[in-house]
């Protein structure tokens, strides 16, 4: 069943700051797919929101949810999965930033076999416990489980930050980082180390394949002789995955592309390979632009920049789709709309990533930038302002923020304020683009 409209609805609320029925909406949604990650992770989100707003003291909070809580011990206990998750979810509507309790949701739907919802639930609980171990590990946990080797290695790598001591962490990393390095050399095929030492050849094959540093005659040896294998085992994912890695140590993206989009065929969940996808394709937009350029074509040039902006944008947005609770890839999807020129569906993204407290100065200035586009000036003046706050110096974005106040302030008519904006970075950085000539001409 698609629920994007629903999905839509929600995100909608959450964009007006209507966190009663955002809620309501995640939580409908919950009852028709108990394992729908984006509204479990959307829910996080919205109470946690609500939860910030809400004047009420904590011990009220927590006298509402004592006996939810309680009972939801009670039914893990006893296995019962399904309960306990409902109970645990009534507990923390009133006390969404219980870790505790955070933690006892994900054990409840891991439980019941909704490791998706599980996954959305330990990846809340990274941010708002980002030294909770134990919340890390299982939020590793359900990254391997769904296939995503590298970012359970950075969630284990976490706990290890958290708990250096911490035995499962450890073991679950020497694990990782095993089957990274397995998959990426194609040892899979391999089950035991003395099948190596007993195929001296398939040995020396694997060897090669493990060398950093190939010259291009070594390169396209390896690219020969994995297309024979390919040629036999044409569903084989990890060779394609190979072919794609030599192709693009070759220069060439297009075919590199080719063959990672036949492994996407094959596993259409997978960001990784998604998001290589995204990036060969890029190259290969960037390569025949720089070939236009050179051969003197601007028309041509001009045609693969906008084409190289909508692949972008919609690379972005397969990337925000597959991962959608993680606000970094959202805020990069925002910056693509934006220069794309789809102003609103920017601000959107903007706006769902503005709580996230690393990227806030920098999604500040990115909506200060819409909000100019757009002709508001009086909205982005308020976003370049608190953009500022905090800086103890004047470096590049505050620059680039205090030049598009001065021209707002022109565009006001305001002379004497564009004036003292501009003088800001007149005084640290007199060749920052035409600042001096503002200066002398509002002199």
């Amino acid at each position: 069943m698609d629920f994007s409209k629903h999905l839509q609805k929600a995100d909608e609320a959450m964009r007006r700051r209507q966190w009663d029925f955002a809620i309501e909406v995640y939580q409908q949604l919950l009852n028709l797919d108990a394992d729908l990650a984006e509204a479990r992770g959307g829910l996080r989100r919205a109470l946690k929101r609500k939860h910030e707003e809400s004047k009420s003291g904590k011990l009220f909070r927590a006298a509402l949810g004592a006996m939810p809580l309680g009972a939801a011990r009670t039914l893990l206990k006893t296995k019962h999965y399904d309960a306990a998750a409902k109970q645990l979810e009534n507990y923390l509507a009133s006390n969404p930033l219980d870790v505790e309790g955070n933690l006892m949701l994900g054990q409840a739907l891991e439980g019941a076999g909704f490791f998706k919802s599980a996954r959305a639930v330990y990846e809340f609980l990274a941010e708002i416990a980002p030294a909770n171990a134990e919340g890390l590990k299982r939020a590793g946990a359900m990254m391997q489980k769904s296939g995503d080797v590298m970012k359970a290695l950075e969630y284990y790598e976490r706990a290890l930050k958290a708990d250096p001591r911490d035995q499962d962490a450890l073991k679950a990393r020497k694990d990782l980082s095993a089957e990274a390095a397995l998959k990426k050399t194609n040892y899979e095929s391999v089950q035991h180390s003395r099948d190596l030492l007993k195929d001296k050849d398939r040995t020396q094959s694997l060897e090669r394949e493990r060398r950093r540093h190939l010259t291009e005659d070594e390169l396209r040896a390896e690219v020969e002789r994995l297309s024979a294998r390919f040629a036999e085992t044409p569903t084989d994912v990890d060779l394609m995955i190979q072919l794609g890695e030599y192709h693009e140590k070759l220069g060439d993206y297009d075919a590199a592309a080719e063959f990672v989009d036949r492994a996407l065929s094959y596993k259409k969940d997978s960001f990784e390979l998604a998001s290589k996808s995204g990036d060969l394709q890029t190259k290969a937009l960037k390569k025949a632009m720089a070939r236009a350029d050179k051969a003197g074509d601007a028309e041509k040039a001009a045609r693969l920049e906008q084409e190289l902006l909508a692949h972008e944008t919609r690379d972005w947005r397969r990337r925000a789709a597959l991962r959608p609770n993680e606000l970094p890839l959202r805020f990069e999807l925002g910056k693509r709309l934006m220069r794309s020129g789809e102003l609103d569906a920017a601000l959107s993204e903007f706006q769902r990533v503005l709580p996230e407290p690393r990227l806030q100065r920098d999604v500040r200035f990115w909506l200060g930038q819409c909000f100019q586009s757009k002709g508001f000036g009086d909205l982005a003046k308020k976003e370049y302002q608190r953009a500022l706050e905090g800086s103890s110096e004047v470096d590049e974005r505050a620059k680039e923020i205090l030049y598009n106040l001065g021209a707002i302030a022109e565009a006001e008519g305001d002379s004497g304020s564009a004036r003292g904006h501009y003088a800001r970075v007149y005084e640290i950085d007199i060749g920052y683009r035409d600042v001096a000539a503002k200066m002398e001409r509002l002199k």
